[in-house]
């Protein structure tokens, strides 16, 4: 073979199938794709991004009362019974035989047998001029009761960990879907260039059970997915240069780098290669915001108090510093998951009579100060607070293999949880919704995984029918085309 053979077959061995569809045939292939496209475009309005700039900015498609999110979740879900939810009528039960219609049909994590009704542990108050009923476990978060939104009657169809987290955060129990954070991103872009539009903060020593899929991109561009960051140390991982590499250095190589891509994204249309380059331009730029945006203690004195902060730890408490940090600099969602919820009783950690308080006292400062801090530097009214975790508890007392444990606990229960929402154009001191008289099923003003990220979205601006994705010939859509009938709840919108 001589040299001008050999170059032929370089040159051979480089078309791609993309090359393939286009050129062969009369691009015939082409016509088709462009057809698919075509007809994707025509039944529901596509974002237009430049894949150069994938988070400027951009408005929403309709009014819109919030312009970013703070998603609290509560990892293991906590017990609506011990926190929101008044049963009276449950602290009379304790202790007797769980009802026969309890148990018929129904799935558990753990429970077997028949399991003894178990009444709240701790006592619950009115609050506010809302008169908003509140557990002991959260004295100062009772304080702003008049600022939350309680919906007490969501419910879900899924009974363990990680499929009910997925289908919380991307509206299917199945991974690879797209998060409610890339949505909102992928819709509004970002405020700030040089921070990632999603940011997600962890605290509780571990991840959630489902995985970094919570706060994916699914089929969205990947530079919509959340950027886990670190309330110390760098804020990412490997963002500082290594040794011997100066700022100056890496400008260059990211040019050279960058001209590259530019050249594979001519030859082969694909956004993604775009997308990457705009993913290290950012990660460039993060060197220096990031690290500022991260630096808790340059807060006064005053607000470490407020939210009871120690700089240099991870805690849920300097997390949520950080989000009013993120949010006053224009991130677009922020994420904040603590873990170790899951009060099943099995060891004292996550004990109703035991780790259960520590937990509560570890979120009711955080979450007092948060919406405090939030409404003093005047990002409340357009910032949306969530709270949930991914299902409720039973109101049984959980046993194992039939037999009642030492420590108190409670199951999973995806029959009823309680959700609150603040700011961001949640109606203030409002309860909406009604489990039954021991908190076991919602029974009136049911709300849904699905009506909620409709709700979401449409305190952002979107239609959730019409804010979609194509993919493969489904206009894809955060609140499930598999599953009709999703609802905003216009009730709680103020």
């Amino acid at each position: 073979m001589n040299w001008i053979e050999q170059i032929q077959r370089e040159a051979l061995l480089a078309r791609t199938r993309r090359h393939f569809l286009l050129d062969c045939s009369m691009g015939l292939g082409g016509l088709w794709l462009a057809g698919v496209q075509g007809r994707a475009s025509d039944a529901v309005p596509i974002q237009k991004k430049d894949p150069a700039h994938p988070l400027l900015p951009s408005k929403p498609p309709g009014p819109a009362k919030a312009k970013r999110v703070i998603y609290l979740h509560m990892a293991g879900s906590p017990s609506q019974l011990e926190l929101f939810d008044h049963k009276p009528e449950l602290s009379k039960r304790d202790g007797q035989d769980c009802p026969q219609s309890f148990l018929a049909g129904k799935q558990f994590a753990f429970i077997q047998g028949v399991p003894k009704m178990l009444g709240p542990q701790y006592g619950f108050s009115q609050h506010g001029k809302s008169g908003q009923w509140i557990s002991d476990r959260l004295p100062l978060f009772a304080t702003v009761a008049d600022e939350v939104c309680f919906i007490k009657s969501m419910y879900t169809d899924q009974f363990n960990h990680g499929p009910a987290q997925l289908l919380m955060h991307t509206g299917t129990q199945n991974p690879g879907w797209a998060s409610a954070g890339a949505w909102a991103t992928y819709g509004l872009g970002s405020e700030n260039q040089n921070l990632p539009g999603f940011i997600v903060l962890t605290s509780g020593g571990k991840n959630p059970d489902a995985g970094k899929s919570v706060w994916g991109s699914g089929f969205l561009p990947s530079v919509y997915q959340g950027v886990q960051c670190r309330s110390q140390g760098d804020p990412v991982l490997f963002l500082s240069n290594p040794p011997g590499i100066t700022r100056n250095l890496r400008r260059r190589a990211l040019d050279a780098l960058g001209d590259i891509n530019r050249k594979e994204a001519s030859q082969t249309g694909d956004p993604e290669t775009l997308t990457r380059i705009a993913q290290y331009e950012l990660a460039f730029r993060m060197q220096v915001d990031a690290s500022e945006a991260f630096d808790i203690s340059k807060e006064p004195a005053t607000i470490h108090e407020l939210y009871g902060t120690q700089p240099g730890k991870e805690s849920f408490a300097n997390n949520c510093l950080l989000a009013r940090r993120l949010a006053e600099r224009g991130v677009r969602y922020i994420q904040l998951f603590d873990w170790g919820w899951d009060s099943h009783g099995a060891g004292e950690n996550e004990a109703l009579n035991a780790g259960f308080k520590d937990k509560c006292k570890g979120l009711d400062r955080p979450l007092m100060a948060l919406i405090k801090d939030l409404k003093q530097q005047g990002l409340f009214d357009d910032t949306l607070i969530v709270w949930s975790g991914e299902f409720g508890r039973t109101p049984m007392r959980e046993n194992r293999n039939g037999v009642e444990m030492k420590l108190i606990g409670r199951d999973h229960n995806p029959g009823a949880f309680t959700l609150w929402m603040a700011g961001g154009g949640a109606k203030r001191g409002f309860s909406f919704g009604e489990t039954d008289e021991f908190g076991y099923q919602s029974v009136v003003d049911r709300v849904s995984v699905h009506d909620f990220h409709a709700t979401l979205l449409a305190l952002l601006g979107f239609d959730h029918l019409r804010f979609t994705y194509p993919v493969s010939g489904v206009n894809m859509r955060l609140s499930n085309v598999t599953k009709p009938g999703s609802d905003v709840v216009k009730a709680v919108i103020a």
